[in-house]
């Protein structure tokens, strides 16, 4: 449940904060609980809604279009973080995904976690999740090829003029 949270907010801090606030809202309201799915899977949507709404109120606070709203100078500044320049890169592709979006690519590439669990987590459709994930493939994909154009024209321009003889 951390990771899952961690990769939605990237701060350790906001993490372990938006964690103790889905554990207390469980066990506060543990008598709701309806027994229709496992309670590991109640107590991971109780996380994933604060997150989300974590998220949205963050968001409320500050432009949409900065790197603050996504996340990603958070990713860089990030001491956890020793990947090199591709794997920061990837990671700031998945940072520019809708909240809902990351969350689904998160739960199925990095948890390896099947539709039918993701689809009781999240209440959505397996059908839905597929074509999330396959669409945030496609976004990341676009987003690497698009920061690998930009560092092989900045290789290009950045060349010295060889001095040709007259």
């Amino acid at each position: 449940v951390y990771w899952q949270i961690r990769r939605l907010v990237f701060s350790h801090d906001d993490a372990n904060d938006i964690m103790q606030n889905a554990f207390l809202k469980a066990w506060t309201n543990i008598d709701s609980f309806r027994g229709d799915s496992k309670v590991s899977t109640w107590i991971f949507r109780i996380a994933i809604n604060e997150a989300l709404s974590f998220l949205q109120r963050k968001r409320d606070l500050i432009s949409l279009d900065s790197d603050e709203a996504t996340g990603v100078f958070q990713l860089e500044a990030d001491t956890d973080f020793n990947g090199d320049k591709a794997q920061l890169e990837f990671q700031k592709a998945i940072a520019s995904l809708p909240d809902k979006q990351r969350l689904v690519f998160n739960m199925k590439y990095f948890d390896e976690m099947k539709y039918e669990e993701m689809s009781k987590i999240l209440g959505t459709s397996v059908g839905a999740l597929k074509a999330s994930y396959h669409i945030a493939v496609e976004k990341i994909t676009a987003k690497l090829k698009e920061q690998e154009q930009k560092n092989t024209e900045q290789k290009t321009t950045c060349l010295p003029v060889p001095i040709l003889p007259v």
